[in-house]
């Protein structure tokens, strides 16, 4: 029955991106604002659902370590195999705005969550913490960054004005396409996180492996399918929007609601991650401002990284 619940969450997980991606790139349309705002907006906050559902979830029972490595374990999925197979199969366009403004918040922020995790080397306390105090830090980053999607919107619409919207499609239509999308991922997510780790466990996987790799992929496989079905039908600005999105959402929403709750501890072998996430970020950067688009040729090293860090942090537990 597990093996048939996990076929059912990936169903649910492809028909669902299906719907979302349709629904959202009309939405878009209808709304005259550029696709890559709904991917930053509607399409990541949904597609990290599952993280944030994980973390706080874990926090709340008393397993607040798990947040920490589901969120970077998740984003540096996001960078690199997500991207990546998304650009292999059709190159990820990039607007000037992406490459000035929205992946260099993504660093921003990646860089503000390592300095508030070192208590230790920064202010020689015991341990190192996210604790309540940081927790608000990073919502107070995440509503600078709303903001800055809200004031883009606004310009937009005014300079989109006069964009005539073919008159089928119908705000009606594409909401309820959206919403049943989102509750497709969501679900199919969830399927595939609690019976891919029962199957994980019965095979004899560690606890810690587990987190770092069947959970941490598995929250993040509505962003995978979402950019694959978005970079299949050429809509890579929601492809990329949503990755971006969803890597600063992880951070600023995710560990900073679940540290709000309850401080989380922070592992020495997460500071490894955060820097590799820190430098893939920055790849990402120099790979956007060549042609302002991710090749299939950069989709491939991305895969390649993800791959030799696999290897990595299973050797390394």
């Amino acid at each position: 029955m597990t093996y048939i619940l996990l076929v059912v969450g990936f169903a649910l997980l492809i028909k669902g991106a299906d719907f979302f991606v349709d629904g959202s790139s009309n939405i878009a349309r209808l709304l005259r604002v550029p696709s890559i705002l709904i991917g930053l907006t509607i399409v990541s906050f949904g597609t990290s659902s599952p993280e944030a559902t994980v973390s706080i979830i874990a926090a709340v029972e008393g397993t607040a370590g798990v947040s920490l490595g589901n969120v970077v374990g998740s984003n540096m999925f996001n960078l690199t195999l997500v991207v990546g197979i998304a650009a292999i199969i059709f190159p990820l366009k990039v607007e000037s705005a992406t490459i000035r403004k929205e992946i260099p918040f993504t660093l921003l922020a990646t860089t503000v969550l390592y300095v508030l995790i070192s208590d230790v080397f920064l202010q020689d306390f015991d341990g190192n913490f996210i604790t309540r105090s940081d927790g608000i830090i990073l919502l107070l980053f995440l509503v600078i960054f709303m903001s800055y999607v809200f004031e883009v919107a606004m310009k937009s619409r005014k300079s989109n004005a006069d964009e005539v919207v073919p008159q089928d499609i119908k705000w009606g239509k594409n909401i309820i396409f959206t919403i049943l999308g989102l509750a497709g991922i969501i679900l199919g997510g969830e399927l595939v996180v609690r019976n891919g780790t029962e199957i994980a466990y019965s095979w004899g996987m560690s606890e810690t492996l587990v987190g770092l790799t069947i959970i941490a992929v598995g929250t993040s496989l509505p962003e995978l399918v979402t950019s694959i079905v978005a970079a299949m039908k050429k809509e890579s600005e929601i492809a990329l929007g949503n990755i971006v999105g969803s890597n600063i959402f992880n951070i600023l929403f995710v560990l900073g609601a679940t540290s709000v709750i309850t401080p989380l501890p922070v592992e020495g072998k997460v500071f490894f991650d955060i820097k590799a996430m820190m430098v893939l970020t920055i790849m990402l950067l120099i790979f956007s401002r060549t042609k302002y688009k991710v090749g299939k040729s950069e989709g491939y090293v991305l895969v390649l990284a993800y791959v030799i860090y696999l290897i990595y942090i299973i050797i390394r537990n």
